[in-house]
């Protein structure tokens, strides 16, 4: 291997897998370890404009050959494939667990004392900060599981924690104690993408929506009307959310979307609130079920408050316009229910 520049990469995958994107979707889809020159990899990504720093690690010779010799026994078409886990097992956590296996005894992490506790989910709006909608589309996806906090080992799941471990770590039982890096070069540096305000974030789009119908919703009770296309819209995008959340909940293996308590809000049965309107049937049971979800949504929010799952700040508006609609058509169903052309609501 002497003068050879290869670089092994953890994460890829195979896009011609059969039903590549619903295993995706389900965590059923397979990474692997791929190999390529450096020249390869430093022209792909100076093409997508991805910055590139290089840390050359002060290894004597017999660890660098176990280190070889790890990487061969893991590019072995029996080894190379592994189940990969957005936190626990990926791209990054496999370059750490290979130094622990290869150093064992002889790396000492040096983690930083005193570190400020911070959870994984905000662990992830570091680097989606300034993307608003990926922000929320994330936040409405995970649940509570990943609001604990991320022990320092444990933040290495991400390539700049990764990054800065290695700059920490020391090397030590082989000879005199010395830093695990040697040296750091920054090979392509190129500006990372900043956060730009638009007034079609998120926040603003929901709040927006929020007050419209609570215009709605005043109208409606000064003029005796339900105005059911706000239901129907409303009711309608939530009950397809909770879907997706039940979805990733129960049918995925994705550790990291159980306990999803958005589904408390935007729940699936929503949509029968729908189905009725759109029949024009009020059956005695839909009042039943406003209140249930009022209760549920009045739930979400005291889960919110208490720190039972963070949630994304531009859920506030939407949560409260449930609240609102349920709490308005549970005491005004019954007066539809009485009119004879419900075509005139």
């Amino acid at each position: 291997m002497s003068g050879t520049d290869l670089v092994f990469n953890y994460g890829t995958f195979d896009f011609n897998t059969p039903f590549f994107y619903v295993k995706f979707s389900r965590r059923t889809l397979d990474y692997q370890l791929a190999v390529t020159t450096f020249d390869q990899f430093l022209y792909e990504y100076n093409y997508f404009k991805r910055s590139v720093r290089e840390q050359v690690l002060d290894l004597s010779p017999n660890q660098t050959e176990e280190i070889i010799r790890f990487l061969r026994t893991n590019y072995l078409p029996e080894n190379r494939k592994y189940r990969y886990d957005f936190f626990y097992d990926n791209c990054a956590t496999r370059i750490r667990d290979m130094m622990e296996s290869v150093l064992g005894g002889q790396l000492d992490w040096m983690e930083v004392e005193n570190a400020p506790q911070i959870t994984f989910r905000q662990l992830i709006d570091e680097y989606v900060y300034p993307l608003p909608w990926s922000d929320l589309g994330i936040d409405l996806a995970l649940g509570a599981v990943i609001d604990q906090h991320a022990q320092e080992r444990e933040k290495l799941f991400l390539p700049d924690y990764l990054e800065a471990a290695f700059g920490r770590a020391e090397i030590i039982g082989d000879g005199p104690r010395r830093p695990l890096v040697k040296s750091t070069q920054i090979i392509y540096d190129f500006p990372e993408r900043s956060a730009t305000f638009s007034v079609l974030n998120p926040f603003l789009v929901f709040w927006a929506i929020a007050i419209v119908i609570g215009m709605v919703t005043y109208l409606g009770y000064r003029r005796k009307k339900i105005y059911p296309i706000t239901d129907i819209l409303l009711f309608g995008s939530l009950g397809l959310l909770g879907v997706l959340i039940v979805y990733l909940w129960f049918f995925t293996e994705h550790s990291q979307t159980k306990m999803n308590w958005n589904l408390l809000w935007a729940f699936p049965g929503h949509l029968l609130i729908v189905l009725m309107i759109i029949l024009r049937k009020i059956p005695d049971w839909l009042r039943h079920y406003l209140l249930v979800s009022l209760i549920l949504a009045d739930l979400g929010l005291i889960f919110w408050l208490v720190g039972v799952q963070s949630f994304h700040a531009s859920v506030l508006p939407l949560l409260l316009a449930t609240i609102l609609r349920s709490n308005f058509l549970y005491y005004n169903l019954g007066k539809w229910m009485r009119k004879e052309n419900p075509a005139s609501l």
